[in-house]
């Protein structure tokens, strides 16, 4: 078997394009997984703290005195507030929350992605549905 080394250069480009700790390609009887090795998931999404009163969208999370902390989707792809089908919730209105809790998991790729919260606070609001869609730079909860 012949390795193709320009297909996992690209899938290793993909890592880092869509932020992302792995990637699997499967073409008939050959399967390849590209990978990331990482002390933390957590190193990967770890949003920061900017003021971006002249960057809008460009972080994933953002300080806006009228709503509170915004908490932004790291990446593109489908926001889910629990672990699995039916378990609990990671967040709810209300609850209040610690620097590194998570707060949802995004998946890609088929790939979940856990998004930590970079400040304590309580959640004012949930600005996603379970299972929906979300874009890179998109509001997925608000802390005050």
């Amino acid at each position: 078997m012949k390795i193709d080394k320009k297909l996992i250069k690209e899938l290793s480009e993909y890592l880092d394009e869509f932020k992302l700790t792995e990637i699997e390609f499967t073409e008939k009887d050959t399967k390849i997984k590209v990978s990331k090795n990482n002390v933390s998931i957590n190193n990967q999404t770890t949003p920061v703290i900017k003021d971006t009163s002249s960057i809008e969208g460009s972080n994933p999370i953002k300080k806006n005195s009228n709503l509170g902390i915004e908490v932004t989707s790291p990446i593109i792809g489908t926001a889910y507030h629990a672990p699995e089908p039916g378990a609990k919730k990671f967040i709810e209105v209300g609850k209040k929350i610690k620097k590194g809790d998570t707060v949802m998991i995004v998946e890609a790729m088929k790939t979940m992605n856990h998004v930590p919260s970079t400040a304590d606070g309580i959640v004012k609001e949930i600005c996603v549905e379970d299972g929906q869609p979300v874009e890179f730079g998109q509001t997925i909860i608000i802390l005050e």
